[in-house]
């Protein structure tokens, strides 16, 4: 892939909920009790900080999706000190150093995994080849952090769960569109509070935008990224999930298929399924068809359904007009209220390295993460084919 369409694919994918903060200026409030020195920005890629007195230490290995900004911001929100990155392209790696001008560039992988000072790997490594490293990392006895997909075949899910019970070692996967979006943090402090009653259903929708000449060869490849309900309907399932409540869960229906693209084969550009759960039902639809118009990468909608009201999201643009994403719509027995979002603290980052230093599980439970994961992969293995392209 060249160079151009490498950094063109970066800057596409920035725009997705998990990598905004890699690409403009935000300022990162401190742990209690913690003072912050500023780094060095990189031109046109926003200010990273560090801390003086770090909680933890965490590397990078793998940046082969700009999602890898995101994660590692909320892992230094949350208290880590970035100090090692590990990737094979020499491009994609230049760019990182660009935004973290401080991080130490490693050798190999293993300089990495057998360093006792690093607790915590993170990677948006191509996706099929996220586990097996995951895999690599607890068994070195550190704690690892995925974007999604975290894993692609069913078969690797069960190797990370059988790996992941004998190591006791953290597993997590950043599902970004609910816990670097703050209006889907709202969203669940007002479930939590009864604000709409008893949760019934989902309704989850979320187009992306493809310009596929800015997409790397293994985006095309279905072995590589999983199909499409693996790879971007993680995140839809996963809220699926959270706000109703489910520990169990049917697929209904589903199918995939490649409506629009047939110079691509290998990619699906449209998915949805309907599931059933202990705690409610959802249904998700997920494609590539974001228009031109919009102006920003896809127009994420979420309805969270109750028995006394229902709340609506408008994660990333507000057609009607408002400015900006994270809009909130809550309809109760009392009113109409809408809510500005953008200041709601996402606390995955400052949860999980407690959770490292703790040996807990407040940043999400383990067994959510693969739960998650189970349903697409279940999804994906059993939806119909629908399209002639």
């Amino acid at each position: 892939m060249k160079l151009e369409d490498r950094r063109r694919f970066l800057l596409e994918m920035a725009g997705s909920a998990a990598a905004v903060s890699a690409l403009r200026a935000e300022a990162f409030a401190a742990p209690a009790g913690q003072s912050t020195t500023q780094g060095n920005a990189a031109p046109n890629s926003g200010a990273a900080k560090h801390w003086d007195k770090p909680l933890i230490k965490f590397a990078v290995i793998g940046i082969n999706h700009a999602h890898i900004y995101g994660q590692c911001n909320a892992v230094i929100r949350g208290g880590g000190e970035l100090v090692a990155v590990f990737a094979k392209e020499p491009d994609l790696l230049a760019n990182f150093q660009k935004y973290f001008p401080w991080v130490k560039v490693a050798k190999t992988e293993d300089e990495i995994l057998q360093d006792p000072a690093i607790k915590l790997v993170l990677t948006s490594g191509i996706p099929n080849e996220r586990a097996p490293l995951g895999i690599r990392v607890m068994r070195a006895g550190k704690d690892f952090m995925s974007d999604k997909p975290g894993m692609t075949t069913l078969e690797q899910l069960a190797e990370v769960r059988k790996v992941q019970a004998e190591t006791k070692r953290i597993y997590s996967i950043l599902y970004s569109e609910r816990h670097e979006v703050p209006a889907a943090i709202k969203a669940g402090e007002l479930v939590k509070a009864g604000a709409i009653g008893r949760v019934l259903q989902t309704i989850n929708l979320a187009p992306h935008r493809i310009n596929p000449k800015s997409r790397p060869e293994w985006f095309f490849q279905k072995e590589r990224y999983g199909g499409i309900l693996t790879d971007i309907g993680s995140h839809q399932a996963e809220q699926f999930l959270y706000y109703t409540g489910s520990t169990e869960f049917t697929i209904v229906a589903s199918q995939v298929g490649n409506l629009n693209y047939p110079q691509y084969p290998g990619l699906e550009d449209f998915g949805d399924l309907m599931v059933r759960g202990n705690g409610g039902t959802g249904y998700i639809r997920v494609d590539w068809f974001t228009p031109d118009g919009l102006p920003t990468w896809g127009d994420g909608r979420l309805t969270i359904l109750g028995t006394d009201g229902y709340i609506e999201l408008r994660k990333y643009v507000d057609i009607a007009g408002r400015p900006g994403g994270n809009h909130l719509f809550l309809v109760d027995k009392k009113a109409v209220q809408y809510m500005d979002c953008k200041d709601v603290e996402m606390p995955y980052g400052k949860n999980l390295v407690q959770d490292v230093l703790n040996r807990t599980e407040t940043s999400m439970p383990q067994a959510h993460v693969f739960l998650t994961m189970q349903l697409v992969l279940e999804a994906e293995a059993k939806a119909q084919k629908i399209g002639k392209a």
